[in-house]
């Protein structure tokens, strides 16, 4: 069975310029078609919402302004949106087309990847996601199935500012369960939608890539999402043995439960990961992790590339995700083939011709035989019709009055039999001002005949004016911008003098200015008074952290130990170093020496001056000369200040007397 003939958009030209293809997916909000901009000449993703859903109003004005805002966003690791329109019952979405694979193919073909491919693909991520933070939207639902890889190798984010509308329509198996691996602690409980719950869910698909599994597992959503509140994230190096310890700090700094403990949104955390890549070696950064399935004896291409093979070989194309994220086919038997069926009214037959009678005196008995099938005809064609118009020849349809300013609306149901009842007016950032955003009844119902239809106007997007939030709490001042009709946006955190930790200490646009409700309104949040971070390099552990405590500040000693000029068990390195600043209760990472590398002197006594300091260089040591007064027009060392054969500290300095 042929089952593109189940769907009734195949073939048709949406809103006189998208020629639909193909059905590439269906989810639980939209249908994703294969499509040809026929102006453009182009190939792309079309979404359309299902028309059950389009009826919904706020559902509909919700979509749209997403994708305004969405389109807005414009980044080379952003799929792209072209455009947004309705046509009848039909709201639609047209996006960039994506040839490649998503992260999912490549984790489920792979594995757990080498830890130069995971930064390779987290890396670009970050950037989109930084693009979206600093605009001030955030993702809300990053995971695998939401990185799209393309053939060509570029990295990009999909289903970006639609989560919100995907959420209402989600199911509660198997989708929920893929989600509920990645969402923040504060998202759980609070229902919180910061830069940060996209920091925590890229940690954890760092560590996914890494380990070629999630953190947390359970057999029920609720047991993850216990994890995810009272558990941390375990280091990558658990399950992968030999893995860099800087990955380690990576994956935490970004899963830390406490928001602020993580970096406050993506463009940190990027700057976060170049520091890694810079600290790691090449053979750090190409070790084979235990899970990975790579493939023996590949070449160079393949051993690098994170594309599945079968995906290259097939040049498979992948269109954005569906709604529910997982992008099910229709197929024979499915929803869409009981949509749009047509229903048929069988006629009674026509009455057979009279046979002419060879008998003149029955022409009579012919003629009234004739009469009663006629009636009989009659009758059951009268009854027929009369039982049609009970049933539907009295009612019609309402007609798709979305987007038509109030003189269109009345025109087409006046043209449809109908009458316009009560018409009332409601602010609307996704209809303009003057056009209908909603019917009672809605698009597509049955209505009498000479029936009323209830008509609700757009008078356009509300303005609300920002409060003056200074000094404020940064809960309290949520609550404000959400209770005045705007809502919380970026979170900027500065160091200040005046300004309790905490509290606000400005707003992006500032108090009084004038924008339109819904709009978002970043809050740059006091640090504190800066702490200049005191220079504790060289001293006992004990002593470094008291100090560290007596500036207002935290220790945390690194497991790793460095051998170095300070004594063993001192302070060898910190992290940050001497005079940055950090707020009160920050974290200073202490790294303790395991001592200087002790190395044999070599004996250069009677040796030619140039030829002693050659030969003690290369032992790794720094020379010192002294000529004394004796010594001023020598060539040849006397002495050492320490004897061939003995030991010391690799860098330290020989003394070589000269005669």
């Amino acid at each position: 069975m042929d089952t593109t003939l189940q769907d009734p958009l195949l073939g048709q030209v949406l809103d006189g310029r998208y020629r639909i293809d193909a059905r590439i997916a269906v989810g639980g909000m939209a249908t994703v078609y294969r499509a040809v901009d026929t102006r453009l000449d182009r190939v792309l993703a079309l979404k359309v919402m299902h028309p059950t859903l389009a009826a919904d109003a706020a559902f509909v004005e919700r979509f749209i302004r997403e994708a305004k805002s969405v389109a807005r966003l414009s980044h080379p690791n952003v799929v792209g949106v072209y455009d947004q329109g309705t046509d009848g019952a039909y709201v639609y979405l047209a996006m960039e087309y994506v040839a490649g694979c998503t992260l999912r193919d490549v984790l489920r073909d792979r594995g757990a990847l080498q830890p130069r491919a995971a930064l390779d693909i987290l890396e670009p991520v970050l950037a989109a996601l930084g693009a979206a933070h600093r605009a001030g939207f955030v993702h809300r639902d990053m995971k695998p199935e939401n990185v799209l890889i393309g053939d060509d190798g570029r990295v990009k984010v999909a289903d970006f500012g639609l989560v919100r509308a995907v959420d209402t329509v989600t199911n509660t198996t198997g989708a929920v369960l893929g989600t509920v691996s990645y969402l923040a602690p504060e998202q759980i409980e609070h229902g919180t939608a910061t830069p940060s719950v996209d920091v925590y869910a890229c940690g954890v698909v760092l560590y996914e890539m890494l380990t070629g599994g999630k953190p947390h597992s359970g057999e029920s959503p609720a047991q993850i999402l216990y994890q995810h509140l009272h558990e941390d994230v375990p280091p990558p190096s658990a399950a992968v043995p030999g893995l860099a310890f800087a990955l380690d700090e990576l994956v935490a700094s970004a899963t830390a439960r406490t928001p602020e403990v993580r970096p406050h949104d993506a463009v940190a955390l990027l700057g976060q990961l170049r520091e890694t890549r810079a600290a790691l070696t090449d053979e750090q950064l190409d070790a084979v992790p235990p899970r990975s399935r790579t493939v023996e004896h590949a070449g160079a291409d393949d051993r690098t590339s994170v594309i599945p093979r079968a995906a290259r070989t097939a040049g498979v194309q992948l269109p954005l995700p569906t709604a529910d994220g997982q992008g099910a086919p229709g197929g024979p038997g499915g929803p869409d083939e009981r949509l749009h069926r047509t229903s048929r009214f069988e006629m009674p037959p026509s009455p057979p011709a009279p046979t002419p009678s060879r008998r003149r005196g029955g022409g009579g008995r012919s003629r009234r035989r004739l009469s009663a099938i006629v009636a009989a005809v009659l009758l059951v064609l009268g009854a027929g019709t009369g039982i049609w118009y009970i049933n539907s020849g009295q009612f019609t349809k309402v007609p798709s009055l979305l987007e038509k300013t109030e003189p269109q609306a009345r025109q087409r149901l006046s043209d449809a039999g109908l009458r316009v009842g009560t018409v009332r007016q409601k602010y609307s950032d996704a209809f303009e001002r003057g056009t209908v955003m909603a019917s009672s009844p809605e698009a597509g119902a049955r209505i009498r005949d000479n029936g009323k239809v209830d008509l609700t106007v757009s008078e356009g997007p509300e303005t609300v004016k920002v409060p003056d939030l200074g000094g404020t709490p940064l809960a309290t001042a949520k609550k404000a911008l959400t209770d005045g009709g705007l809502a919380p946006g970026m979170i900027t955190k500065k160091f200040s003098e005046d300004v309790p930790k905490g509290s606000v200490i400005s707003t992006d646009p500032g108090s009084g200015t004038t924008r339109r409700a819904g709009s978002a309104v970043a809050l740059v949040v006091s640090r504190g008074a800066p702490i200049d971070v005191p220079d504790v390099t060289g001293e006992a552990e004990e002593q470094a952290v008291a100090d560290l405590q007596d500036a207002g500040l935290k220790a945390k000693i690194s497991p790793e130990r460095v051998h170095s000029q300070e004594d063993k068990g001192a302070v060898a390195r910190q992290s940050p170093g001497q005079d940055e600043q950090l707020a009160e209760g920050d974290t200073v990472t202490l790294t303790l020496s395991e001592g200087p590398v002790m190395v044999e002197v070599p004996d250069v006594t009677g040796m030619k001056v140039a030829e002693a300091e050659r030969k003690l260089r290369a032992a790794g040591f720094d020379v010192n000369e002294d000529r004394g007064l004796l010594g001023l027009f020598g060539n040849t060392v006397k002495s050492q200040s320490v004897q061939g054969g003995d030991d010391a500290p690799k860098g330290s300095t020989i003394t070589i007397t000269i005669r």
